[in-house]
Formats: structure tokens, C-alpha cells, sequence
């Protein structure tokens, strides 16, 4: 192997492995010593190709704190997918190639102050907002953080006891009454939850309402986090309503990234 290929990854083991559903899955790798990030950023992980020859790449959301001694992913498994579907045949033990440099820009502090930031997910674009919900300074610069986690279908809603406990965790324990979890089912909804598209429930107050708290651009801040159509229809709607992207150079009200 070309040594100055492999100086640019390592290649760690699967320590633990979840299936929520037949097409999702949560994994974690050993993390190696030197590995940093922040809360937001995302990690290369690649898989050999086999008798194909090469690699395969592809980038993932660290779900896991920064402090954490392991790297927690998330993951759609697409039947047909060129990386997702040998992850998924995977066990502990098994190896995983990662790059050694966390990537992206998708962070918390990117946006200005505010009193509330919004968390606004579909599927696995929830993965980076777990890592962020496990940074203290996050709870102590918002007076409200409003998790929106959208999915077709309610078994697609992982980690609600993970996000439920968020709440009291001894760092942040006085703060911990500022989150709310809004769970959305847009097909076959139980009774009670929200059942529209994220763009939607902001076009129509729906979001406000179930949070109890009114937007605004002097007070509302944005994340937004998941499959391409959703980001680009929420961030439209957004922008309609006054807010703007926040960029090094003129601080807005919303940063933005892509789940795949």
C-alpha cells in the first residue's frame, strides 16, 4: 500500500453495533487517540470493495460527545447502496477505514445569539444534533432548544430515550428543562404527533405551536439537518419568513447541511 495514502486514515474496529429497523443502524468504531472534533463536524468512513478492487467512501455525522472514548454513527441502509449495504452485513470486530481529519462546518457556533435555537431533522440528519445536545455550552448560551425530528414512519424515531435522559445529564442538569423534543410521523401518525413536512409546519404555525414558543429573527436561530429536498424547502421557507443564512462574514439566522 501506498504509504501516503494510508498516513491519511486509520483503520478501527466496530465496538458496537444497533439495528433500529431494517434500514437503520447505529454503530460505533474505537476512536483512535489523536482523533478530534467539534459538535456538528463529520467523519470519511471507507469499506474495500472486495474482488472490485478500490474503496468505497463516505461521509457520516459524529452522534457521539466530543468527550466520548468511542465514535457513534448513524446510518440508512440502502438496499442497493455501495457502502451502506456492506456496512449493514458488518459485526463488532469487523473494520472500518477512517480518515484522520473530522470534516464540515455544520456547527452551533456558527449562528449569532439568540434566546432559541431550533434543531430540525429528518432521519438520520438527527445524528450531528446528538453530539451538539451533549455540548454544556449549548445548553447555557439558548433559553430553548426545540429537537424537530421528522421520519415517515414511527418506528424511524431512534434514540428517544437517549434524547429523553439528554435532559438530565449531571453537566448540564439546570439547564436541562430547555429542550423539547417534537417527534413528526408523516405517514400513519399516532394520535397527537405532528404529521407534515417540516416546511410546512413552519408555514403554518405548526412547529410554534407544538413548542409553545413563538419565531422570530431577533430570537430564533436554525439548524437544519437532512435529505436534500427538506433542506432546501426549509431553508426557502425560512428566507420567506426573514430569515437568512449565517455566513463568517454576515451572521444570519440558520446554517445547513445536507444528511447525504
Amino acid at each position: 500500500m501506498d504509504t501516503a495514502i494510508e498516513e491519511k486514515y486509520t483503520v478501527q474496529p466496530i465496538l458496537w453495533l444497533r439495528r433500529w429497523a431494517d434500514n437503520l443502524l447505529s454503530f460505533r468504531l474505537q476512536r483512535p487517540d489523536a482523533y478530534r472534533f467539534e459538535p456538528g463536524q463529520f467523519a470519511r468512513l471507507g469499506l474495500p470493495l472486495g474482488e472490485q478492487g478500490g474503496q468505497v467512501w463516505r461521509a457520516y455525522s459524529m452522534c457521539s460527545a466530543v468527550t466520548d472514548e468511542y465514535l457513534e454513527f448513524y446510518s440508512i441502509v440502502v438496499p442497493d447502496g455501495q457502502f451502506s449495504s456492506r456496512l449493514a452485513r458488518l459485526q463488532p470486530g469487523d473494520e472500518v477505514m477512517l480518515d484522520k481529519k473530522a470534516m464540515g462546518f455544520f456547527l452551533a457556533d456558527r449562528l449569532p445569539p439568540g434566546k432559541d435555537l431550533w434543531l430540525l431533522a429528518t432521519g438520520t440528519g438527527l445524528a450531528p444534533y446528538l453530539s451538539i445536545l451533549q455540548d454544556p455550552a449549548q445548553w447555557q448560551r439558548f433559553d430553548r432548544i426545540v429537537l424537530a425530528h421528522c421520519v415517515r414512519h414511527a418506528g424511524e424515531l431512534s434514540y428517544q430515550d437517549f434524547i429523553a435522559e439528554l435532559s438530565e445529564h449531571p453537566l448540564w442538569d439546570k439547564h436541562g428543562h430547555k429542550l423539547q423534543y417534537l417527534p413528526i410521523v408523516t405517514r400513519d401518525a399516532p394520535e397527537g404527533v405532528l404529521n407534515e413536512r417540516i416546511p410546512a409546519l413552519l408555514a403554518n404555525g405548526g412547529l410554534e405551536r407544538a413548542a409553545g414558543l413563538a419565531m422570530s429573527p431577533e430570537n430564533s436561530r436554525f439548524m437544519i439537518c437532512g435529505n436534500p429536498a427538506m433542506v432546501e424547502d426549509t431553508h426557502r421557507q425560512l428566507m420567506k419568513m426573514g430569515y437568512r443564512m449565517s455566513r463568517q462574514s454576515a451572521p444570519g439566522h440558520l446554517v445547513l447541511e445536507n444528511g447525504w
